[in-house]
């Protein structure tokens, strides 16, 4: 028995972006930053769009070596819960490693949504900590739990 066909793909001209909003996504008005640059790919599974994959680049140091990608993923209502966060951030991870020269893809996620943490572990992210009050949400400050995938040697 195999599982869903899930495969990642780029936005095709004049499609929308899907719907993702979950309870995780009560940002609020906010300015984003016009030198924040974010890239986005489809998640679509059986060839249904079940939503969207994105990172972004961070720095821990001044050289270019220190640049590590920060993604994030939100899925559709009814795409929630099979395993396809799973294999879709697990995908992102390797096409990163084999478009990039990148050593470190990370991601985060609030310390209440024990899903997403269940999923980062699976796709092969490795728990790293608590960042305490790293994101403002929803009016209020929240910790996040760090995890990250080094490239393959």
């Amino acid at each position: 028995m195999s599982g869903p066909r899930v495969l990642l793909r780029e936005l095709a001209d004049g499609e929308e972006r899907p719907d993702i909003a979950s309870e995780w996504d009560d940002w609020g008005p906010f300015d984003r930053d016009p030198n924040f640059a974010v890239w986005h790919l489809i998640v679509e599974v059986d060839g249904d769009v079940a939503g969207e994959v994105s990172w972004h680049r961070e720095r821990y140091g001044p050289n270019e070596g220190s640049q590590v990608f920060n993604i994030g993923i939100g899925l559709r209502d009814g795409f929630r819960g099979r395993g396809i966060g799973t294999i879709a951030q697990r995908l992102l991870a390797e096409h990163l490693f084999a478009t990039t020269s990148v050593h470190r893809v990370e991601a985060s996620t609030d310390v209440t949504n024990l899903a997403e943490q269940r999923s980062l572990e699976k796709a092969g992210f490795t728990r790293e900590g608590v960042l305490r009050g790293a994101q403002y949400r929803s009016g209020t400050w929240h910790d996040l739990v760090s995890y990250s995938v080094l490239r393959p040697t």
